[in-house]
């Protein structure tokens, strides 16, 4: 019995060490129930979720993501100069490589959409620690909220496009 009890245990902490070395799948919202009965007018640029509580000027911020593919070049260490003006907000941002090709400030489903308004990316160069330069995309991202997450889309060479999750945080005021 003592024998049993033990190879039990032992499966259950098996078990219990597999699962915390398992990356989660990302949970995703179910969708509503459609109850539409007008399709709404599609707009040329989407509108801030809030006004940015900010003063006009130039910041530093983070720019972080959802995706270990999908970030700010390791150069800049995870940050993006944002721009103030007038209660709206942009943040420039550099990418680690040129395979992201565009950006959408909202659902990839939308981006797809004939009249969808993408960025299209800067070149950018930066500086590594080690003095070595290199050529990579940026992107100026409109920031409809500070500190919390947004919906920006992303198409790569593949021509596929993705969802990501993006939150703007910390802004410090650069002279």
């Amino acid at each position: 019995m003592k024998r049993i009890l033990a190879a039990c245990f032992a499966l259950l902490l098996l078990a219990a060490f597999a699962a915390c070395g398992a990356k989660p799948e990302p949970v995703s919202e179910p969708e509503p129930d459609p109850v539409v009965t007008e399709a709404p007018e599609a707009t040329e640029e989407p509108a801030p979720a809030s006004k940015i509580d900010l003063p006009d000027g130039v910041y530093l911020a983070e720019f972080k993501t959802d995706s270990s593919m999908f970030h700010v070049n390791e150069a800049n260490k995870g940050m993006g100069v944002l721009t103030v003006k007038d209660g709206r907000a942009t943040i420039h941002i550099s990418l680690v490589g040129k395979s992201i090709l565009n950006l959408f400030l909202g659902l990839a489903e939308d981006a797809q959409k004939d009249g969808a308004k993408l960025l299209d990316p800067t070149t950018d160069s930066v500086t590594y620690d080690d003095g070595t330069t290199e050529e990579v995309y940026g992107f100026d991202v409109p920031v409809p909220v500070i500190g919390e997450e947004f919906d920006l889309a992303l198409i790569g060479k593949k021509g596929k496009w993705y969802d990501h999750k993006v939150v703007v945080l910390n802004p410090v005021p650069q002279n």
